[in-house]
């Protein structure tokens, strides 16, 4: 083999292995959630406690990956602690999905308005 074509190939594959992308990593960590919302569409639901759980686990491992929680994320454990009696833990993940995704505020705020009279029922008076 020549020089020259040598010195071709060694640059080709070298031009080859230089415009290999890396792989790209996901934005959020979707993890249970995405399940759990497929299957909350099709009615194949487990208990708001174990979905919670489930959800929780998530969060751990998002704060120790350093990943992001997708969209709606906060707003779904947010409806799962009201289901099971947590007023405040619901409204302290709704404005915390208002916070870190402004797109949702009015929905967010639709769903804190919801809880107004529960709260203000609940007031000592």
């Amino acid at each position: 083999m020549t020089a020259s074509l040598r010195l071709f190939f060694v640059s080709g594959l070298l031009w080859v292995v230089g415009c290999a992308q890396q792989p790209v990593q996901p934005l959020y960590l979707w993890d249970a959630f995405a399940r759990q919302q497929y299957d909350m569409l099709l009615g194949n639901t487990t208990a708001a406690d174990e979905q919670i759980r489930v959800l929780q686990a998530q969060i751990d491992k998002s704060l120790a990956s350093g990943q992001a929680l997708p969209p709606g994320f906060r707003a779904h454990l947010g409806m799962l602690q009201l289901s099971v009696g947590n007023t405040a833990e619901a409204r302290t993940l709704w404005e915390a999905e208002k916070k870190v995704f402004p797109e949702s505020t009015v929905y967010m705020e639709q769903l804190l308005k919801r809880l107004l009279p529960a709260t203000s029922k609940a007031a000592p008076t």
